[in-house]
């Protein structure tokens, strides 16, 4: 008989879960480096990385959640403390910009403006670097379909200077879609594009069929890659999580369709008739654990030293095995994580790899939980947590430490 408890089991199991091949074609890359633990100076905590990896705190937030950097190093930081914060080099102190009296879950700079995405609606003040601003200073660009459930609203700016927003539907089956046919309220489930061509900003659909896109993040050749959070009613394993190359135009099926075992599968918890067919379902670039709850992405420079294309927060949700519902053990649930994404050239399929782990213990204690990722001017990934030790992180690499 095991001498192992059942904690050390789950752990043991969760892990092999979060290193497990996604369901799609990866590209063959030189084999992950060990990871080795190490201290969080600015916590009392440990981290499990590569070698070579230091990862500190810089600065106490509440309940942060994306990051973006605008001009001059100055980097917005959204956050469900209805805040949206404002720091400078070396991050390691914050100001409170702005109060909102909405969910500013993400604030992007274009030009001589900041804009904020709140649940209901973006937001556009005047702002040059180091301006103060208050509520009062915001106006309404566009209404953004709100309402209960998956309310975050992540702001992008892309390559082509346009404002891209991304929004869940609210619940695991709603009848809602970005698409024709469907009224402003019910338009959810994507990524939209300001289109500011005419007398009134107005939103169009860019990618549809996502249950709850909150990551995205642009390549260097212009395309937009998004995460999602799938379903909850299918269990503890499945379906997946997903990475989608977002081109416009995509659909990804939900809540109609799942991506189960690497084939399109319908969905029969919705009864409406689905906007499009299964065989315009695009399939993900790759795949996480299901009910992994992944967060931020960013894509890191060019032959960065982590060895990886993308950098993806693992949240982790509430549920437990082997059910899926949330009275189970709470040592089963997934465990919060950074995540490293390995494209082939076309960036079409990828491989998924850990990078940090050790934001959860045996008994499934959380002390951080990553949200937002961002990579600074100086290199380094900054990652927030909103949970347990709540605040900005910065991960660097001294390749003179790597085996």
């Amino acid at each position: 008989m095991s001498d192992r408890s059942p904690a050390c089991f789950w752990r043991v199991s969760l892990l092999a879960a979060l290193v497990a091949a996604p369901l799609v074609a990866t590209p063959a890359r030189a084999q992950t480096p060990a990871r080795t633990e190490i201290a969080v100076p600015g916590t009392a905590r440990h981290l499990e990385a590569p070698a070579g990896v230091h990862i500190d705190k810089r600065v106490a937030l509440d309940y942060p959640r994306l990051i973006s950097l605008g001009r001059d190093g100055e980097m917005f930081i959204g956050s469900k403390a209805g805040i949206v914060y404002r720091l400078t080099p070396p991050y390691t102190a914050a100001e409170v910009l702005v109060r909102l009296d909405d969910y500013p879950h993400s604030a992007v700079r274009r030009g001589d403006a900041l804009y904020v995405a709140t649940t209901d609606a973006l937001l556009r003040a005047d702002y040059h670097t180091g301006a103060t601003l208050t509520a009062d200073d915001f106006r309404v660009v566009a209404a953004i379909p709100g309402g209960g459930g998956h309310n975050s609203r992540s702001l992008s700016l892309g390559p082509d200077d346009r404002l891209y927003v991304s929004l869940g539907i609210q619940g695991n089956c709603s009848n809602q879609y970005l698409g024709s046919g469907y009224g402003p309220d019910r338009r959810r489930g994507g990524v939209m594009v300001l289109d500011e061509s005419g007398t009134e900003p107005a939103w169009r659909p860019y990618v549809s069929g996502l249950r709850n896109p909150v990551g995205l993040a642009w390549r260097d050749d212009g395309t937009l890659y998004a995460s999602n959070n799938g379903p909850d009613h299918w269990g503890f394993d499945r379906p997946r999580e997903l990475l989608v190359r977002a081109e416009p135009g995509r659909f990804f099926g939900m809540p109609w369709f799942q991506w189960i075992d690497g084939e399109v599968t319908r969905d029969d918890c919705i009864g409406a008739p689905p906007p499009r067919p299964p065989s315009e379902v695009t399939p993900p670039v790759a795949t996480f654990p299901a009910r992994s709850a992944p967060m931020g992405l960013a894509f890191l420079p060019d032959d960065h030293s982590l060895g990886v294309d993308l950098v993806a927060a693992l949240h982790g949700s509430w549920a437990t095995a082997p059910t899926g519902g949330a009275g189970g053990d709470p040592a089963t649930r997934r465990e919060p994580a950074l995540m490293g994404v390995r494209l082939d050239e076309a960036g079409r399929h990828g491989e998924v790899v850990p990078l940090v782990t050790g934001f959860q213990d045996a008994e499934g204690r959380r002390w951080a939980r990553p949200v937002g990722v961002a990579v600074g001017p100086d290199g380094a990934v900054y990652f927030t947590s909103d949970t347990g030790e709540t605040g900005l992180y910065r991960l660097t690499v001294d390749t003179s430490e790597e085996k």
